[in-house]
């Protein structure tokens, strides 16, 4: 920092704008900011420029403004960004929908503007490893949004002691039981009963309100002893009571970093399928390339106190913090080649192809 080539910006100083005058001394190096000693004002270094109150590293910046000084078209970045988003999908199909015992599953749903109306966007999180299990659109909120995330949930949960907490939508309680089912097969003619997992249990947290503010919090049990839940409860969280405070944190992240979901904005989203798209993309960068504070844990060798870890990294789908170049170059392989259907007897080449590569 030189504070001999900065000028004070304070309209209302008599030295300002005049450089080289000993009246700019430097205020703080970390937060690059100078104080004038006419004025007694401070100010930052970037006040006057055209990164003033951009808070985004400025390597960022100008990388971005660069690309548009280039040519790049807005339209090529949405273009982007939607392959990206449907990279993101495919990835999370591959790598987290994965049956794992979950423990404890939270979910919440956002209500978002778009310039054609009103959709709802439902989200499920693995408590104990914070991972985004996934997120579902829809234009109403109603059972078929729930039925939907929670199939998904499903996807990626090991028939294990699960325990599933939501808020007081009274749609829940129908859709978890009817995703959580297996067929009970006795030997009889026909369509197999589905029964219920015996370990699934399920909680909901009721907010009381009055006049826009919270006054209670009603904690209901639906499903399971209240033994079995707080057992639950604290191997997945390691204390406190039942709550959706990991979803709700969740969601405050999702809206910081995605701006289609902020309460009040004019980034509106104009089709559901680009909202679908940037949640999936946001959804994985999240999981694989984002150090979790709370996942941290303590190193037992020299040097750093602490190892971050990702959401991925604490599930055990990987051993490394992600970057997205390694992201955005993962390939997701193809599912298992299955041999075409013909008439009549296999051929000994198709019965060879299907020896080697379908067992």
């Amino acid at each position: 920092m030189n504070p001999q080539s900065q000028f004070c910006p304070n309209s209302a100083c008599p030295a300002r704008g005049q450089v080289g005058q000993d009246n700019i001394v430097v205020h703080s190096r970390k937060g690059q900011r100078y104080t004038c000693k006419q004025c007694g004002k401070t100010f930052s270094a970037r006040t006057g420029t055209a990164v003033y109150r951009v808070h985004k590293p400025l390597a960022m910046v100008v990388q971005v403004l660069t690309l548009l000084a280039y040519g790049l078209d807005e339209r090529t970045v949405s273009s982007w960004h939607q392959r990206a988003g449907q990279h993101g999908e495919r990835m999370h199909e591959y790598l987290v929908q994965v049956p794992r015992d979950l423990g404890q599953v939270q979910a919440d749903e956002l209500r978002v503007k778009t310039q054609r109306g009103i959709v709802w966007v439902a989200m499920a999180l693995q408590v104990s490893t914070r991972l985004w299990l996934g997120g579902v659109l829809s234009a109403r909120r109603d059972y078929t949004l729930v039925k939907t995330l929670m199939q998904k949930v499903r996807a990626c949960a090991l028939r294990a002691p699960l325990l599933v907490c939501t808020d007081g939508f009274s749609a829940y309680a129908r859709a978890i039981r009817a995703a959580f089912r297996d067929p009970l097969r006795r030997g009889h003619i026909g369509r197999p009963r589905l029964r219920v997992w015996e370990q699934l249990f399920i909680a909901q947290v009721v907010k009381q309100y009055a006049q826009r503010h919270v006054v209670g919090i009603l904690r209901r049990i639906v499903q399971g002893s209240a033994a079995q839940i707080d057992a639950l409860v604290q191997h997945s969280q390691g204390g406190g009571s039942i709550n959706t405070a990991y979803i709700e944190r969740l969601n405050a992240t999702f809206r910081a970093r995605l701006t289609t979901l902020v309460r009040r904005t004019r980034a509106l989203a104009r089709h559901t399928a680009t909202l679908v798209h940037a949640l999936y993309w946001m959804g994985t960068v999240y999981n694989f390339c984002t150090d979790h504070p709370s996942l941290r844990v303590r190193h037992t060798g020299r040097g750093l106190k602490w190892l971050s870890r990702t959401p991925a990294m604490a599930a055990g789908l990987t051993d490394h913090r992600w970057t997205i170049t390694e992201l955005l170059l993962f390939r997701v392989p193809l599912p298992r080649w299955s041999p075409p259907k013909r008439r009549g007897r296999p051929s000994a080449r198709t019965k060879q192809l299907i020896a080697q590569w379908c067992t």
